[in-house]
């Protein structure tokens, strides 16, 4: 069996979870505190162990599992209850099903698979229901049912993992652009268009790009929660988990490079585009970027993710736990989406009517 690590109060023996309101653990049972960094014993045990992939055990049943069945699976004991913690290889912080504790998988954040950085949970569950709230507010197309709360089926607190990139991107771009010049006299209208070609070069420097490491997280829903302020994050421990969920990477530092490069080729390019100034028309001709990478770390973001189903189809929303930012696609009435357009479609026809019977009388 895979080890967990449960933080145990040593005044009730009670499961104690990071609260993200006074950033400290505390005991939900008898209500002690604890700060973090008295916790940083149990992290210097998992920085003395190596990585070792551990194969699920099978039981001996009478139902045999079938070939690839057990791919992926790892069975972990509960140390308080005893019951058994069924997760995939990348859970690094979880629940026991049975007893409601929360458990941490210790070799997941072992050897190099352990964080260089945390930010702590900076808002709590009732946060995340308020920020759904607001996000639903001055929604017209909503249906009106949906704005009901008791349709959230699920939120939880996950800490996502992230690759962050340093580089270097050294640029130089070519614009083709126009400026247009009008005037008239008594018979014509003039219109004069000046084409240049235009150029910048230089160099930009990036810090921490954010790539989510795991597959479960879709790419655009996560930078879509950006920005994160880095300037709160904190070296990793452990016991920022404890009460939350929390996954591993499964997708390596390598892999997410790509993403990384495209990222900062698109701000790069962004930004030189918008030192030119003065023109009509501003088209990109060509040019080369070329990214000089440096280093990359390895840290875990907080996020809530939030699930409702509506009509049989799921939505998933995220919101930010440092900031409060929240996204995510909503359901559209179609009745009141026709009404709308037919009220839109109406004013536009009074108007045009309106502008035709003023130049008629002219």
């Amino acid at each position: 069996m895979a080890e967990v690590l449960e933080y145990k109060c040593p005044c009730c023996g009670g499961a104690i979870t990071f609260d993200s309101a006074s950033q400290q653990m505390k005991c939900p049972y008898c209500d002690t505190v604890f700060d973090v960094e008295t916790l940083k014993a149990y992290d210097a045990e998992l920085k003395k162990e190596k990585h070792e992939e551990k194969q699920w055990e099978r039981r001996q049943n009478e139902n045999e599992w079938k070939d690839g069945e057990t791919d992926g699976i790892l069975i972990y004991t509960c140390s308080s209850c005893g019951g058994e913690i069924v997760a995939d290889q990348s859970t690094g912080a979880s629940s026991c099903p049975f007893c409601g504790n929360p458990v941490i998988m210790t070799r997941q954040f072992a050897g190099d698979l352990r964080p260089d950085y945390v930010i702590p949970f900076k808002l709590d569950k009732n946060a995340a229901r308020a920020a759904f709230s607001r996000h639903l507010k001055g929604k017209r197309l909503l249906p009106k049912l949906f704005k009901d709360q008791h349709h959230i089926e699920e939120i939880k607190g996950v800490y996502v993992p992230f690759w962050l990139y340093d580089a270097d991107a050294q640029a130089d771009l070519r614009y083709r652009a126009t400026r247009v010049r009008t005037w008239r006299d008594s018979r014509y209208n003039y219109t004069e268009t000046s084409y240049f070609s235009v150029t910048r070069s230089g160099n930009i420097q990036f810090s921490r790009v954010p790539v989510d490491g795991s597959t479960k997280m879709a790419d655009d829903l996560m930078e879509s929660l950006e920005p994160f302020d880095f300037n709160q994050a904190v070296d990793f421990q452990t016991a920022y988990l404890s009460g939350y969920l929390a996954d591993r990477y499964d997708v390596s530092a390598q892999d997410c490079s790509i993403r990384a490069n495209s990222r900062i080729r698109k701000s790069t390019e962004e930004a030189f585009a918008s030192t030119i100034r003065g023109y009509a028309t501003v088209v990109p001709e060509g040019g080369n970027v070329q990214i000089n990478a440096g280093v990359t770390k390895y840290a875990l973001y907080p996020v809530w993710l939030l699930t409702t189903v509506w009509k049989g189809k799921p939505y998933l929303f995220a919101m930010n736990g440092q900031t409060g930012k929240m996204v995510g696609d909503l359901p559209m009435d179609r009745g009141a989406y026709w009404r709308w357009f037919g009220g839109l479609a109406a004013a536009f026809s009074a108007a045009a009517f309106a502008v035709c019977w003023l130049i008629g009388m002219m």
